[in-house]
């Protein structure tokens, strides 16, 4: 059986991309936070790479919908 091989860093690209995504389309922290229920300080600590809070599947999908992105775009390295 083949063996497989899981990305460690797989948090670090999701908040990468939320944040590259959230300034292509002009929206702020805040903002964000407000479309998907969340407050802007949660906003902050998940695109924080000091932080580095995680954050649920509900989330990530949440977020993915506000920013007009599918779930594949928000891992793609």
């Amino acid at each position: 059986m083949e063996q497989l091989v899981f990305d460690k860093s797989i948090y670090d690209t999701i908040r990468k991309n939320i944040k590259k995504y959230r300034r292509e389309r002009g929206i702020t922290s805040a903002q964000l936070a407000d479309m998907v229920w969340l407050s802007h300080d949660f906003i902050r600590q998940i695109e924080s790479e000091k932080v580095r809070y995680n954050f649920s599947v509900e989330t990530f999908y949440k977020i993915s919908v506000a920013l007009g992105v599918s779930l594949d775009k928000l891992i793609e390295k």
